[in-house]
């Protein structure tokens, strides 16, 4: 969208949407802003669809979604300049709840949107070194090699800080402190005990220890836990004491409850979603198949994909691969080649712009 103002973009989404008192809080994804809205009854959908840059509108997951394609990182940009939408000023989280479906695609969209494309871009070097290698450009002993592959694998390592930082923001809890409880699951002692195999103990209680390497469901239930306790001592503390006190007890307390509760009880339950889609590719696999390759691109449409998004990044790190991620680049291929077909046949220049 070469000759569209952003900032007037960004403005007039925000007037026809009811201005920023209406909404309770915005994220953006690969290609639209998805916002949260008090009252959807206050949102002009019509005129947003009418503004010159947005391709469309829609209302799912409990969101109302300007879809504005590859420069909504320059919208959603404008938006935080001319509002407190954006970055650590936003709200966390006032408007409804919906149902529990719209809440927990709202959930996982926010976690996961930030770190998105960086995951893209560090997965796509990891499949570029594993390129390399075996058409023999690269040596895997190569110092060359080990410094690449630090570069595309240190953020899966400790992908559990990334999320404690986006999964705090969502909750209202203290940022730094998420992410210094989720450092600590991936300290490296941490992994050693895990490692060792040996009977570890906290104050005489046992620990039953599993690998937060690449885990993602344990840090966001951990930070959730966070905020939860972080609200309780707010009230119960003086001003003069909460600074430094409030991180103290979150870190003391949230550390230790993850190792014995949390991260035991939520790996299980994580090793068993995707043992069951494991389960589902096994017996049927033309229908797994079937439904993740021809619903895909309609689960994306409608925001619904976040749901699976924790299934497949759980697969990989349990399994190494992901049987559900298998009929998806048929999916994404397919919907490229129709885009570029578009772009090259269509005589109507606005699709055309909108496909290219």
């Amino acid at each position: 969208m070469p000759s569209v103002d952003f900032r007037s973009l960004a403005g007039d989404i925000l007037q026809n949407v009811g201005g920023e008192s209406n909404v309770a809080s915005l994220a953006h994804c690969a290609t639209r802003l998805r916002f949260k809205l008090k009252d959807s009854a206050k949102a002009d959908k019509a005129a947003v669809e009418k503004l010159p840059g947005v391709i469309t509108v829609m209302e799912a997951g409990g969101q109302f979604q300007v879809v504005v394609g590859n420069d909504v990182p320059l919208v959603y940009a404008e938006v935080g300049r001319i509002s407190k939408l954006t970055g650590d000023a936003a709200t966390v989280d006032e408007g409804p709840k919906g149902n529990l479906f719209n809440q927990f695609i709202d959930l996982i969209s926010k976690i996961f949107s930030p770190i998105l494309w960086t995951l893209a871009g560090v997965g796509l070097l990891k499949a570029f070194l594993a390129l390399f290698t075996t058409v023999g450009w690269l040596g895997a002993e190569s110092q060359t090699y080990t410094i690449l592959f630090a570069a595309a694998d240190g953020m899966f390592q400790i992908l559990p800080v990334f999320l404690g930082f986006t999964a705090a923001k969502r909750f209202g809890a203290n940022q730094f402190t998420a992410m210094a409880i989720a450092g600590a699951l991936v300290y490296p002692s941490i992994i050693a005990l895990n490692t060792a195999g040996d009977p570890v103990t906290f104050l005489g209680i046992p620990v039953v220890m599993v690998s937060y390497v690449s885990s993602v469901i344990p840090i966001i239930v951990a930070v959730w836990l966070q905020s939860i306790l972080e609200k309780a001592l707010t009230k119960a503390l003086p001003s003069v004491l909460r600074n430094f006190t409030i991180p103290l007890i979150s870190v003391t307390v949230m550390v230790p409850l993850t190792l014995i509760v949390v991260g035991p009880i939520t790996s299980y339950a994580a090793n068993g979603l995707s043992a069951g889609v494991t389960w589902l590719f096994t017996v049927a696999p033309w229908l797994g198949g079937a439904v993740m390759g021809g619903l895909w691109q309609v689960f994306v449409l409608f925001g619904l994909h976040w749901g699976l998004v924790p299934v497949m990044i759980n697969e990989i790190a349990t399994q190494h691969h992901s049987l559900l991620m298998g009929p998806l680049p048929s999916a994404v291929l397919a919907q490229g080649a129709a885009v570029l077909a578009v772009a090259i046949r269509s005589r109507n220049s606005k699709l055309k712009q909108i496909a290219g």
